[in-house]
């Protein structure tokens, strides 16, 4: 009898029997404007045939959850795990999509970042020292913050989606080519 693990997501119980190659969390509200970037990229992603050792999961606002059954299951944990975000870091373009590591993004001001103020880049750099998976952001410049119910993207952050989609491709791609590499090689390919 294999050992299963179960697993909280999107507030469902799943049963886990080993984790999944990639697991791609799209995080974000829908009904706050450009904070729903996260979700809608998974809601893309998932009209594509991707294989199954890719995961999707709208993890919304929970995404604290999510990181602490990967930290409390060993059994269910992906080797690569990419957050999809919006951000707001003043005087950048919106819609511009980048992608960094935990690391990278501790270095800024965390005023930065005030859609979800990633208190959640801790427990991501944790999740990577503690357990070995990689972890990459891929985040998107948010145009506006509403203060108030707001569903849908902006022009620029619904362009972004495309452009997320394509960036997610080829991380994915990149981490089935690399997956015997360090996960440094995976990113310096990502760049070139």
């Amino acid at each position: 009898m294999a050992w299963c693990h179960i697993m909280h997501i999107s507030h469902k119980t799943h049963i886990v029997s080993e984790g999944p190659e990639v697991a791609i969390f799209g995080c974000g509200n829908l009904l706050m404007g450009d904070d729903g970037f996260g979700p809608t990229v998974i809601a893309r992603l998932r009209q594509l045939d991707l294989p199954p050792s890719v995961r999707l999961f709208d993890v919304g606002t929970s995404i604290r959850e999510q990181l602490l059954d990967y930290l409390m299951l060993p059994l269910a944990r992906p080797k690569v795990l990419i957050v999809v975000d919006a951000e707001f870091v003043s005087g950048q373009p919106p819609g511009q999509v980048r992608h960094c590591t935990p690391r990278e993004l501790e270095r800024r001001k965390v005023a930065d970042f005030s859609l979800h103020q990633f208190p959640t880049v801790n427990l991501l750099a944790e999740l990577e020292e503690e357990s070995g998976i990689e972890v990459l952001l891929l985040l998107a410049q948010a145009a506006s913050l509403p203060d108030h119910v707001a569903p849908g993207l902006s022009p620029p952050m619904q362009a972004a989606v495309d452009t997320a989609c394509a960036r997610l491709l080829d991380l994915v791609g990149l981490h089935t080519a690399c997956r015997h590499h360090s996960p440094a090689t995976v990113l310096e390919a990502a760049a070139s």
